[in-house]
């Protein structure tokens, strides 16, 4: 109680943005007459976002444009090393919100992703038996320099939703990579061989949950979810904001 009421008078002193237009979220709204605690985001906005629904990869989650195919022509081509990928929403229709929350600071915009990750995937992703929800880490030098790692401000989010803890400190990020935006997917897999290492001898769990903003080949996630099988983690699922669709 006493941390909702302090939640409170911050939202007083210093209201939301919207995750989607970037504008002010008012803390309370006139609805039917009353007035009443507003949303994580703007009313009209909602209709401006596309969640993943509808026929998806068996193996990474991306939308289909034909249904009839179980797998995408990357996992039909590409073994990966995580079990199942999920993602909320289509790719570009958040684009711009992913890039304020990754670059520009707003670290708010994780409460609403937190709140339609449980909406859409929470009650699929309670039943998977995940023990821990891992976030992809950055470099310490460059999360020092944005001053947080977005992945790791999402799985909280999510933690808050799914009620399963966050593990931050399992999984080190030991080479500093470069930008993935810039590399085509062979690229993007060698960049990352031996950039991530488990970071305690005895890993304990048996079904984990690896988060990220993004979902585009599953080079990053790969690479961490080969670590956890190397440390005999038996279950790999990966979790991410946003995806593309498969051509």
């Amino acid at each position: 109680m006493i941390h909702q009421s302090f939640k409170r008078a911050l939202d007083l002193l210093y209201p939301g943005r919207c995750p989607v237009c970037d504008g002010v979220v008012p803390v309370f709204e006139v609805r039917d007459g009353h007035i009443k605690r507003a949303g994580l985001i703007h009313r009209k906005c909602l209709g401006k976002i596309e969640y993943v629904r509808g026929a998806t990869c068996a193996k990474c989650g991306k939308p289909l444009s034909d249904d009839t195919q179980e797998y995408c022509e990357d996992c039909r081509r590409t073994k990966h090393n995580f079990d199942r990928g999920y993602s909320v929403f289509a790719y570009r229709s958040i684009s711009g919100s992913i890039y304020r929350f990754k670059y520009m600071g707003r670290q708010e915009y994780a409460e609403f992703y937190g709140w339609a990750t449980g909406k859409l995937l929470g009650r699929k992703l309670k039943g998977l038996g995940i023990e821990a929800i891992v976030p992809v880490p950055m470099y310490p030098a460059k999360e020092r320099k944005r001053g947080y790692n977005q992945a790791a401000v999402y799985a909280e989010a999510v933690s808050a939703q799914l009620r399963i803890p966050v593990f931050k400190g399992l999984v080190r990020r030991v080479r500093n990579t470069a930008p993935m935006k810039e590399l085509d997917a062979r690229g993007r897999r060698n960049n990352l061989k031996k950039a991530f290492i488990i970071a305690q001898n005895d890993v304990k769990f048996k079904c984990v949950l690896i988060i990220d903003d993004i979902y585009t080949t599953g080079s990053t996630i790969d690479e961490i979810a080969h670590e956890f099988r190397m440390a005999g983690v038996q279950k790999i699922y990966c979790l991410t904001l946003a995806i593309g669709q498969t051509t």
